[in-house]
């Protein structure tokens, strides 16, 4: 089970992983109690994922689309976590404590385990959708 999914940042936030995940997405909602937290590349893929409609499919599906910035893998975003909560994204950098508590668990996944894993609240692989 997990409590958070974060997708993006500099790491997987590439036009092609939104648009990956977006396919998942589609017409789909994450699970209850979950947080999913989406974080273009740069402004450029922010604009082109709001132009193709990936953007829109990431909001209606339940997820929070922050501004493009480093977020993840800097440490220091919406995305901190409490003593026993576990997250999955597709940032470069889980090490002890890089979330907030070092209680807390992260995983590292491509962006369509982590679009899966959100439509699930379990670590899911997307085939098994």
């Amino acid at each position: 089970k997990v409590d958070q999914v974060c997708l993006g940042s500099c790491t997987n936030g590439r036009l092609e992983d939104l648009e990956e995940a977006a396919k998942i997405l589609k017409g789909r909602h994450i699970a209850e109690d979950l947080k999913f937290i989406v974080t273009p590349a740069s402004a450029s893929i922010m604009e082109e994922a709001v132009k193709r409609g990936w953007i829109q499919t990431f909001v209606e599906a339940g997820a929070l689309v922050t501004p493009p910035y480093c977020s993840f893998c800097e440490g220091r975003t919406m995305a901190l976590m409490g003593d026993g909560e576990v997250m999955l994204g597709t940032n470069n950098r889980n090490f002890l404590g890089r979330f907030g508590s070092a209680k807390a668990k992260a995983y590292l996944a491509s962006p369509a385990v982590a679009a899966a894993t959100a439509v699930k609240g379990v670590i899911t692989d997307p085939a098994h959708l």
